[in-house]
C-alpha cells in the first residue's frame, strides 16, 4: 500500500488501456473500434481492435488484471509503461504487447491520449509470438523484442497512415500488420479456447479437463502455454471480472454477501480476501473510471 501511495503522488509510470476501449468512446474524442467477422483469420484470434484519444483529468490509475493479452502503441509519445504493485517498473518503446496481467499495476492516464490497440481474444495472441504466453505474463515486452524488424517499425508505419488519412486509415495499417503476421503461425488450439470459455463461467478446473478428455497436468501445460496463466490463475481472474461485471451492471450499493455467494467464493470474507490479492484495494474503496472502464480505478488528481 504504501507503494500505491508513493506511485499516486508521483504517477511516473503508464501503460495504455486498450481493454477498456469501448468505455473510453464515450469519453474519447476520437474513437474507431473494428470487431473482426468471426469467419476471418483475425477472428478466432481478436476480439477487437482500433484507435482511440482520451483526456483525463486524473494522474494516476489503478489497472485491474483481467487475464488478457493485448497489443499497445502510443502514438502521443515513445513510450509505454507499468508499474506493478509488487514488483520492478515496466517500461518499452511506444509499441509493446502487455502480456496476461494477474496482479494490479499502477498507470498514467497521459499515455492514453492517442493509441492504437488490439485486445487478443484468449489464446489469441498465441499466434503471434515466438514464444508461450507465458513468457509475457504479467509483462509489458516491446514489439521490436518480439517482432524484430516488423515490430521495430509498427509504430512509424501507423504515424505514416494516421498523418495520411487519420484513424480510419491508421486502423486500416494496424489490420495488415495483424493479417500478415496471423498467417505465419497456426491459430491456438480450439480446445485451449474452449477451456477458457468453461473457466470464465466459473467451471471447476477438474471439471474442465474431464469435459476435455485431458489430465489436470496436461490442461496446466496447455493452458499456461497457450493463456499465459495456470487454469487455476485464469479462473481466479475471470471470476473477479464477472464480478466487477456484476457491481458495475447495478444501480444500487452492491450487497458483497449476495455477490460472494452468486459469482462462486466461498463466502464475502473470501471475496474480500480475493479483491484485495487482485485488485490491491477493499471492495468499498473501489471507484472505477466509469461503469464501463471497470478496469481503471483513478487514484489521484
Amino acid at each position: 500500500m504504501a507503494r500505491m501511495a508513493r506511485m499516486a503522488r508521483t504517477a511516473e509510470t503508464a501503460e495504455t488501456a486498450a481493454t477498456a476501449a469501448r468505455a473510453e468512446e464515450e469519453e474519447a474524442t476520437v474513437a474507431v473500434t473494428v470487431r473482426p467477422s468471426a469467419e476471418g483469420r483475425l477472428g478466432a484470434l481478436v476480439g477487437a481492435f482500433g484507435y482511440v484519444e482520451g483526456r483525463f483529468a486524473h494522474g494516476v490509475e489503478l489497472a485491474l488484471p483481467t487475464g488478457g493479452a493485448q497489443l499497445l502503441v502510443n502514438l502521443d509519445g515513445d513510450v509505454l509503461s507499468s508499474s506493478p504493485l509488487r514488483g520492478a517498473d515496466l517500461r518499452t518503446g511506444g509499441a509493446a504487447l502487455q502480456g496476461p496481467h494477474s496482479v494490479p499495476a499502477l498507470i498514467d492516464p497521459a499515455q492514453q491520449r492517442a493509441v492504437a490497440w488490439v485486445a487478443f481474444r484468449p489464446a489469441g495472441a498465441y499466434p503471434f509470438l515466438a514464444a508461450p504466453v507465458s513468457a509475457v505474463r504479467d509483462a509489458l515486452v516491446g514489439l521490436d523484442d518480439l517482432w524484430g524488424a516488423d515490430g521495430a517499425v509498427l509504430r512509424e508505419r501507423l504515424l505514416e497512415a494516421m498523418a495520411a488519412g487519420g484513424p480510419a486509415a491508421c486502423v486500416r495499417e494496424l489490420e495488415r500488420a495483424l493479417l500478415r503476421r496471423a498467417e505465419r503461425h497456426p491459430g491456438p488450439d480450439p480446445a485451449v479456447r474452449r477451456a477458457a470459455v468453461l473457466l470464465d463461467r466459473g467451471t471447476p478446473v477438474a471439471e474442465v479437463a474431464d469435459r476435455l478428455g485431458w489430465t489436470s497436468r496436461r490442461l496446466a501445460r496447455r493452458c499456461t502455454e497457450q493463456l499465459g496463466l495456470t487454469p487455476k490463475r485464469y479462473a481466479r481472474v475471470r471470476r473477479f471480472q464477472r464480478l466487477l461485471g456484476r457491481v458495475n451492471a447495478g444501480r444500487t450499493a452492491p450487497d458483497w454477501a449476495v455477490l460472494a455467494a452468486d459469482c462462486g467464493y466461498h463466502d464475502q470474507a473470501h471475496l474480500i480476501h480475493e479483491f484485495r490479492a487482485l485488485a490491491g484495494i477493499t471492495p468499498t474503496a473501489y471507484a472505477p473510471r466509469s461503469p464501463l472502464a471497470r478496469n481503471h480505478v483513478p487514484l489521484g488528481g
